[in-house]
């Protein structure tokens, strides 16, 4: 399993949002607009209530909102590097530049697990979340990750 193939430049975005919100917000509008979502207000109702349980801020200036749902058939990851650091309830007190929005079936939950450990372990390299913030386009990130 690679992460890459969770990804599609459909589902990257460079961010203005200026807020935890505001950027959940707009990832959720990417996913419905793409395609891999059915109902945007459901899909963001459970983003925010996974934020509420506890914040997915990881620290390191990251954070990995998720929401699993039933009647969805495979997983997918969203990403905003945003242009500007954003306040989330960070664990560690930090902002948030970096978004990495997982969703997917509720019935798969080796998968899912998996994919959240390797993508916790690749943002932990300082070198990757540089490379996230100075790219440039939607395939840059995503040939960053096919090369981890």
């Amino acid at each position: 399993m690679t992460l890459a193939q969770y990804m599609d430049k459909q589902l990257i975005t460079f961010s203005n949002a200026f807020s935890r919100d505001e950027i959940l917000k707009e990832l959720t509008q990417l996913i419905y607009e793409a395609g891999r979502i059915k109902d945007k207000k459901q899909f963001f109702e459970a983003i925010l209530k996974r934020e509420k349980i506890v914040s997915t801020a990881i620290g390191m200036n990251v954070a990995i909102p998720h929401a699993k749902l039933s009647g969805y058939d495979q997983f997918f990851i969203a990403i905003a590097i945003l242009k500007q650091s954003v306040a989330w309830q960070s664990l560690d007190g930090s902002t948030v530049r970096m978004v990495f929005m997982i969703g997917g079936p509720d019935d798969k939950q080796t998968e899912y697990l998996q994919l959240l450990s390797q993508l916790t372990q690749i943002v932990k390299d300082e070198e990757v979340r540089k490379s996230l913030l100075t790219s440039s386009s939607p395939i840059d990130i995503i040939k960053l990750f096919q090369t981890i």
